[in-house]
């Protein structure tokens, strides 16, 4: 004993303490033995029993009862649960619902007091459902389809309890019991067919709705299975109620077709069944055994061949009336006129089998050969169309009859009009022929006839490198009015390419050739020629060849070429840019003009004026380098004379000085003195 805890009105005692020297010694000893019972009683209680039971076992309360739970001796203590409890011992045993699925071992009650605990008090709520989070699957029994939303008291009512099953249940209050309701659909849904298929209703219906029996039911275990247009056939179509006014589902006739359905043919085969004739794939189907079998069609006037074999008795016996004669002799005598009378001038009227036979509609036999004999016999490229490339398809308003007389009754005008004018007039045969679009048969003959004669270099151009499409051309006022507005190429009917430009507005150079040197000679290129028009390019350049600049006047620009000028080459005197090969980015406009500019100094600046560049027009010209016009009797201090005259100037001036880093000719100043040149020789020397 741990301690001892007094009662708070035990006299003697204040605040649970006790405090020996208020009682006496006789006192004190009834004291101590009240105490020591109290204390062996309460022990003794504590021992046989932890706490009160629940109301659901208060009947079981007090220590003679001990055993109706509880087994004694062993070592761990042991339970007698499901010895009360028979309903949940049967379904352990029998493996099935909530409990089954907790891992309980039949027989076993020890597992019990891990859910329901007792002892705590008469209201201990000795059972802890919460019906809103049970997962119902747990009993074996899993709620789909329409009974997944149902309260749980729709099934679980006291009158779905058999009578077998009340017996077992301890509950007296059914109302409080999930246990004993069957998983049967009889148990909570009236059987509407009276028993008479059975118990099972999920082998024809479904948790989801009862009217659909499709994904349950499988009628080709009966014995009439469903095939063919019954399959979807609805179940109260053949199973109609009954003298019950219920529907029947045994004891229907089926043995024969007319068990069900009418006699279209009103007893025309009254020896033959609809079997031999017709299956359950659909009435228009017709087996072509049975028709072999029964009936020969070949026999008849008219013999079935071709794709008439394949055509349904119906679309021509109307109304399955077999008995009524029917003309056959032409074939619009069944088919109406496809092509609207366009063929009901010809000797035949029109009739389909001149190009049509009964293996099919397609192909026609209309061949090339049909087609020599018509108007228009197909040659070169047309040989190879189809018919429908012309004839276009549209049922029965396809023409047959289609013009012509002109390649434009067909063609999509390639050029937009550019050859509307005469003399072209659109007449594309003067260009193509049937052999194809391409090449053209325009030639160089026929380009004389333009306004643009081919000459020089202008003969070997391709025609493409001058007729492009619209797109390729920078400005559109140089293009005619019917193509300008269309930049990019577009697909014709032919399946050729439009926009291309064979007409232009303007013939100049410029038209197709980009100005090379960016307008620097358009005041030139303005000048009118004989004929009135600007010269363009054609002003220095020619059609022969590019470089051909021979009508260039250069004496006409400041700076005329005489002398050697005239053999010295253009990028001589006009130099490129960037150290460039080609005149193409040259300034025409900044050529030199003076010598220095173009010619060095190879007197090494001893002419040179002051602050300035040595004038090589003072001693020399353009015809030639040599000899100088230079005057020596007035151009310097040494005038010659006497035998100077004839004296030449390398004779005088040849003595060489280093300038800006060469030789040059040593000029100024030039010794005077006679001894300078000629020594002491007295030849030479002057005569006193």
């Amino acid at each position: 004993m741990d301690c001892l805890i007094a009662p708070k009105n035990t006299p003697g005692l204040t605040n649970g303490n006790a405090r020996a020297s208020h009682f006496t010694p006789m006192s004190r000893q009834k004291l101590v033995l009240i105490l020591a019972v109290a204390v062996l009683s309460a022990t003794a209680v504590a021992q046989i029993s932890p706490g009160p039971l629940s109301r659901a076992h208060q009947e079981l309360d007090g220590a003679t009862h001990c055993t109706t739970c509880h087994k004694l001796g062993g070592g761990e203590p042991a339970f007698r649960c499901l010895d009360c409890h028979a309903e949940i011992a049967s379904r352990l045993a029998a493996h099935r619902g909530a409990h089954s699925s907790y891992g309980i071992r039949p027989g076993s009650s020890q597992e019990c007091a891990k859910c329901h605990s007792d002892h705590n008090g008469l209201d201990f709520p000795i059972v802890k459902w919460d019906t809103k989070k049970f997962d119902h699957k747990q009993t074996g029994y899993l709620l789909e389809g329409k009974h997944a939303g149902l309260e749980c008291g729709k099934c679980h009512a006291p009158d779905h309890i058999p009578a077998s099953e009340r017996a077992l249940i301890k509950v007296k209050d059914l109302k409080r019991t999930f246990l004993g309701v069957s998983e049967a659909c009889a148990t909570c849904h009236k059987d509407p067919h009276a028993g008479r298929l059975g118990p099972n209703c999920a082998q024809c219906h479904n948790f989801n709705a009862w009217k659909n029996v499709s994904g349950t039911f499988d009628h080709s275990k009966t014995r009439y299975p469903l095939t063919g247009q019954h399959a979807p056939v609805k179940c109260e179509k053949c199973h109609t109620p009954g003298p019950d006014n219920q529907p029947r589902y045994m004891g229907l006739p089926f043995g024969k077709c007319d068990d069900c359905h009418s006699d279209p043919h009103k007893g025309s085969f009254a020896r033959q069944s609809c079997q031999s004739c017709h299956t359950t794939g659909g009435w228009k189907r017709i087996v072509s055994s049975g028709l072999a079998g029964n009936f020969d069609h070949s026999k008849t006037k008219y013999p079935l061949l071709g794709k008439h074999q394949a055509v349904e008795c119906i679309a021509c016996h109307a109304n399955g009336d077999f008995k009524k004669e029917l003309p056959f002799a032409k074939c619009m005598d069944c088919h109406k006129d496809a092509h609207n009378g366009q063929f009901a001038k010809r000797s035949d009227g029109g009739e389909c089998a001149s190009c049509h036979d009964v293996n099919g509609w397609k192909p026609s036999k209309f061949d090339m050969k049909a087609h020599a004999s018509t108007a228009y016999p197909l040659e070169g490229k047309h040989a190879k169309l189809e018919c429908a490339q012309c004839h276009v398809a549209k049922g029965r308003d396809t023409l047959y009859k289609v013009k012509f007389s002109r390649c434009m009754d067909c063609h999509h005008d390639e050029h937009q009009t550019q050859f509307a004018a005469s003399p072209w007039l659109n007449q594309c045969e003067k260009c193509h022929t049937l052999e194809g679009f391409k090449p053209s048969t325009f030639a160089l003959a026929k380009h004389k006839q333009t306004r643009f004669q081919l000459a020089g270099s202008h003969l070997a151009v391709l025609c493409s490198d001058c007729h492009k499409p619209a797109s390729a051309f920078a400005s559109a006022s140089l293009l005619p009015a019917s193509v300008a507005v269309q930049t990019e190429p577009t697909a014709g009917p032919a399946g050729y390419k439009t926009s291309t430009v064979y007409h232009f507005r303007e013939l100049s150079c410029t038209t197709c050739h980009q100005d090379p040197h960016r307008g620097q000679f358009a005041e030139r290129m303005r000048a009118p020629r004989a004929d009135g028009t600007p010269a363009g390019c054609e002003a220095c350049h020619s059609t022969k060849n590019w470089q051909d600049i021979t009508r260039f006047d250069h004496d006409r620009t400041r700076f005329a070429l005489l002398g050697a000028h005239r053999a010295v080459a253009c990028i001589d005197c006009h130099r490129p840019p960037n150290l460039e090969m080609k005149l193409t980015n040259v300034d025409f406009t900044q050529a030199p003009t003076k010598c220095e500019e173009c010619h060095s100094d190879i007197h090494g600046r001893q002419f040179a004026k002051a602050g300035g560049d040595t004038p090589c027009a003072d001693c020399h010209n353009t015809a030639k380098w040599k000899p100088s016009l230079f005057d020596h009797d007035k151009r310097t201090a040494f005038a010659l004379a006497g035998a100077h005259k004839n004296v030449r100037c390398a004779d005088c001036h040849k003595l060489l000085r280093e300038v800006e880093g060469k030789q040059v000719l040593f000029y100024k100043p030039t010794p005077k003195d006679c001894r300078d040149c000629h020594g002491t020789n007295p030849k030479f020397q002057p005569k006193s």
